[in-house]
């Protein structure tokens, strides 16, 4: 039962993460796509690092178990990047929902696939 509440938490601390760093970026003059994607890899780095061994406790190290865990991570978290798009592309152009009401459904969506990716993951 502690399982989900720590990918909670750990997931909160991430999306602190990735604004911090989209936002300090931002502060210095460096262009929003260019911040977007360097919050994007600074975020999903701590969420592997901490869905790894905090969450999931997948306690190998050993190069080719962690090498494997991570680019399946950073693979599954770049296809729910685009669910995420697809769906706010269909909710928001196509079923007429606003915008903020679309990226509430699919960050709902997002972080259940998450979840179940990343248990597969790191089994």
């Amino acid at each position: 039962m502690i399982e989900p509440i720590l990918y909670i938490v750990f997931g909160v601390l991430t999306t602190i993460i990735n604004v911090i760093v989209f936002f300090m970026l931002d502060k210095i003059g460096v262009a929003y796509q260019f911040n977007n994607v360097i919050a994007f890899v600074a975020s999903v780095v701590f969420a592997f690092y901490t869905n790894k061994v905090y969450v999931f406790k997948s306690t190998s190290w050993a190069s080719d178990v962690w090498q494997k865990e991570a680019i399946t991570f950073f693979g599954a978290r770049l296809g729910s990047f685009a669910v995420d798009m697809g769906l706010m592309l269909a909710l928001v152009g196509i079923v007429g929902v606003s915008a903020v009401v679309a990226k509430i459904i699919t960050n709902v969506v997002v972080i259940v696939l998450n979840y179940i990716l990343s248990k597969i993951i790191f089994k």
